[in-house]
C-alpha cells in the first residue's frame, strides 16, 4: 500500500510542484490551502507524512501540529517557511516537528529527508529475502568473502559508500551461516534517539523510566541466536559505545533498570560510510570499539566501479517494480540502456532502485527508453555535470565519440570499458591505437 502524505501549502504552484514529485516517487498524496481544510482532510484520512507551510490564509502550519498533538496523532510532520523565526524553529521542536525547513525546499532533499522518515529503526527477517547475485569481478570478491566469513563468528565490519548494498552483503554472510534460518535484525544507528538508544538496543525493565510502564525487550534480545546487523554504526551515539564494546567483549549485557545479566546470542556485522580514522581521530568514536567490530573488514565497490552489474541491476528492479505498481513493461530501449551505463551513479544501487521505479511508473511504452530517464542528466543528479552518452560502436563517426565517453564514464579502466562497450579488450585497444586515443 502506497504511503498517505498530506501537503498544506497555499501556494498552489508550489503545491503541485511538490504533489508531482512525492507521486512520481510512489506516493499518494493529498493537498490542502489553509488549517481547517488540512484539519478535515485528517479526520478522514490516515496520513503518513505532513508537510505544512507555516503561515496560511487561514491558521498556520505550527498550530496545526499543535492540535495534531492535543489529538493524540503521531503523525511525523515537517514545516516550511520562507521566513526562518527562531521563536517558531523552538516551538515547532518542542510541539514535535520532525524537521523545520527554509524555502525553497529542494526536490533531492525533500525526497531524501522522507524516505528517512519512513525508514523503520530496526527490521527484523526471519525468511530469505530476494537477492540478485550481481556478476561483475569486484562484486564477486565480495561475495567470496563474504561466504568465507560467514561459518565463523568473527564480527565483519562492511565499508562503502551510501546506497552500494551493504545490508545485502551482511544478510548474504547471515544466510551463509550457521545462523541461517534464525532471525536476521537491521539496525539503523543513524537515526536511533540518543535518549532512547541504549533501552532499544539493550531493553529495559518495568519502571526503568519515566513511561517505562512494562518491560520490554531490545534488538539484542530479538536478534537472539541470529545475526545483529548494526548500519550506520560511524554514528552511534559515543555514550552507547562503551556498552556495546562490553557486550562484544563478555557476550553479556544487562537491560536497562535491571540486576540480571543476559546473554548476547547474536553476530555482530556493522557497516559505515564513515572515514573511522578520522572518527576516531576526532574523537567521536572509540579506537577499542572499532577493532572489536573489525575482526575482518569487507569493502563493498560502488556501482561506478561494477558497470556490470548496471543493466543486471536496472533489469532485475524493472521486474520488480513492474509488478508492484501494475504496469506492462518489457526491457530497456537501446538509447536507454547508453543512458543508464554511461550515468555515473554516484547514490549507487539505491539510487539506480529509485530511477527505475520513477521510469516505469511513467513509462507510456512497454521499453524503457530515454524519456523515461532524461532526469539522469539534470544538473542537480550529478556532481560534475551532464553524464557523457556512450553509444554502440556502429561506425567510425561514433566510434571516437563513444570510446572516449566510455573511458570517462569508467575512470580510465580499460577492462570496464570494453565491457560497457560490449566488446573485448583486444579490440578496444586496437580502435584506440588507430585513433591514437590514451
Amino acid at each position: 500500500m502506497k504511503r498517505k502524505i498530506l501537503i498544506v501549502e497555499d501556494n498552489v504552484s508550489l503545491s503541485h510542484r511538490q504533489k508531482d514529485w512525492f507521486e512520481q516517487s510512489g506516493y499518494d498524496v493529498r493537498t490542502a490551502i489553509n488549517e481547517p481544510l488540512a484539519r478535515a482532510l485528517i479526520r478522514k484520512n490516515d496520513f503518513d507524512l505532513i508537510l505544512s507551510d507555516v503561515r496560511l490564509p487561514e491558521g498556520d502550519g505550527i498550530s496545526l501540529l499543535e492540535w495534531l498533538r492535543k489529538e493524540k496523532r503521531n503523525i511525523p510532520f515537517i514545516l516550511t517557511t520562507e521566513y526562518v523565526s527562531v521563536p517558531d524553529v523552538v516551538r515547532t521542536i518542542k510541539s514535535g516537528a520532525m524537521d523545520y525547513l527554509p524555502k525553497p525546499v529542494h526536490r533531492e532533499y525533500l525526497l531524501e529527508l522522507t524516505e528517512g522518515v519512513f525508514c523503520p529503526l530496526a527490521t527484523r527477517r526471519d525468511h530469505k529475502k530476494e537477492l540478485l547475485r550481481r556478476t561483475s569481478p569486484e562484486a564477486l570478491k565480495v561475495e567470496k568473502l563474504a561466504r568465507l566469513v560467514a561459518p565463523s563468528d568473527m564480527s565483519v565490519l562492511i565499508l562503502g559508500a551510501n546506497g552500494t548494498g551493504k545490508e545485502s552483503v551482511a544478510q548474504s554472510i547471515h544466510e551463509n551461516s550457521d545462523r541461517n534460518g534464525m532471525p536476521f535484525v537491521a539496525v539503523n544507528c543513524g537515526i536511533l534517539p540518543r535518549e532512547l538508544a541504549a533501552s532499544l538496543l539493550f531493553g529495559h525493565e518495568k519502571g526503568a523510566f519515566t513511561g517505562a510502564d512494562s518491560a520490554k525487550d531490545g534488538y539484542f534480545c530479538m536478534a537472539k541466536s541470529g545475526t545483529l546487523f548494526l548500519d550506520e554504526i560511524g554514528t552511534m551515539p559515543f555514550e552507547i559505545q562503551p556498552m556495546l564494546l562490553r557486550v562484544l567483549q563478555e557476550n553479556t549485557y544487562m537491560p536497562i533498570g535491571g540486576n540480571k545479566e543476559r546473554v548476547a546470542d547474536v553476530r555482530i556485522v556493522a557497516a559505515t560510510n564513515e572515514n573511522m580514522e578520522k572518527a576516531i581521530a576526532e574523537g567521536r568514536f572509540r579506537e577499542d570499539l572499532y577493532h572489536r567490530l573489525n575482526e575482518f573488514e569487507i569493502r563493498q565497490p560502488g556501482l561506478a566501479e561494477c558497470p556490470e552489474d548496471i543493466m543486471p541491476l536496472a533489469e532485475f528492479f524493472r521486474k520488480r517494480f513492474s509488478k508492484e505498481l501494475k504496469r506492462d513493461t518489457g526491457g530497456f530501449s537501446e538509447a536507454g540502456m547508453s543512458r543508464l551505463c554511461s550515468y555515473s551513479w554516484p547514490g549507487n544501487v539505491r539510487e539506480l532502485q529509485n530511477r527505475i521505479k520513477r521510469a516505469v511508473l511513467l513509462a507510456e511504452c512497454p521499453l524503457l527508453d530515454m524519456e523515461e530517464l532524461v532526469q539522469l542528466n539534470h544538473p542537480a543528479d550529478t556532481v560534475a555535470g551532464t553524464a557523457p552518452t556512450v553509444l554502440p560502436l556502429k561506425d567510425e563517426a561514433t566510434e571516437i565519440e563513444s570510446i572516449l565517453n566510455a573511458l570517462k564514464a569508467c575512470n580510465g579502466h580499460k577492462g570496464k570499458t570494453a565491457r560497457l562497450l560490449n566488446i573485448n579488450s583486444a579490440t578496444l585497444y586496437r580502435k584506440m591505437k588507430k585513433y591514437n586515443l590514451k
